[in-house]
């Protein structure tokens, strides 16, 4: 047990974890020959807090790779690094906005491809590169979209999806308020992972101070 901060001083009590995997060694490429029975291990030494026994803290640890992947792609793909001002109100926009974006198009991504998670670097040439060309006759209208992606097939299931979905929305959207519009389009953007939309409690992002 011990106490730590930037300063080296902290009121809080942590305690170090130290863990030590068997791995497989790897021999590629090698200039000599390493015994067969040698022995390879991974070792990692965590500083927590937690109260979790020691395989449920090494695991949290190991999770953590998730959340960095968003922060990475929100960085390196969305440019949430890259705008800095010395004012506060338009540097708190910004990232906002970002984020926002980013949000909406990882649900529209969802939307249409449900299966797979796809980061901006590949759902933005895959779905922003079609081009459409509208045209009407006999009071009708069609969307004629042509690609030159890779992914055809992909992204024509990916339409037809889309459009089957919506065409089903449109014929029971009169009968529902804003909200449950909303709730049907979220439902079905994330139904692989099945998650329950049935509150009408939502929770807004405080506006920057």
């Amino acid at each position: 047990m011990f106490r730590l901060n930037q300063n080296g001083r902290s009121d809080k009590t942590g305690r170090g974890v130290h863990v030590r995997r068997n791995t497989q060694l790897q021999q590629q490429l090698a200039l000599v020959d390493a015994p067969e029975d040698i022995r390879a291990y991974e070792y990692s030494v965590l500083v927590t807090d937690l109260e979790d026994d020691i395989v449920t803290i090494f695991q949290h640890y190991r999770d953590r790779a998730d959340c960095e992947n968003n922060f990475d792609e929100l960085k390196n793909q969305w440019g949430w690094g890259g705008y800095s001002t010395h004012k506060i109100k338009s540097y708190q926009f910004m990232p906002r906005m970002i984020a926002l974006i980013s949000n909406w198009w990882n649900l529209f991504v969802r939307l249409v491809i449900p299966h797979k998670d796809h980061e901006a670097i590949t759902s933005h040439p895959l779905l922003l590169s079609s081009i459409g060309r509208l045209t009407e006759h006999g009071r009708q209208k069609k969307m004629l979209i042509t690609s030159t992606h890779g992914e055809i097939t992909t992204l024509k299931s990916a339409y037809i999806r889309l459009v089957d979905f919506f065409d089903e929305l449109k014929t029971t959207a009169t009968h529902l308020n804003y909200n449950e519009c909303w709730r049907l389009i979220l439902a079905k953007a994330m139904e692989k992972f099945k998650v329950n939309l049935g509150s009408d409690n939502y929770v807004g992002l405080p506006a920057p101070s």
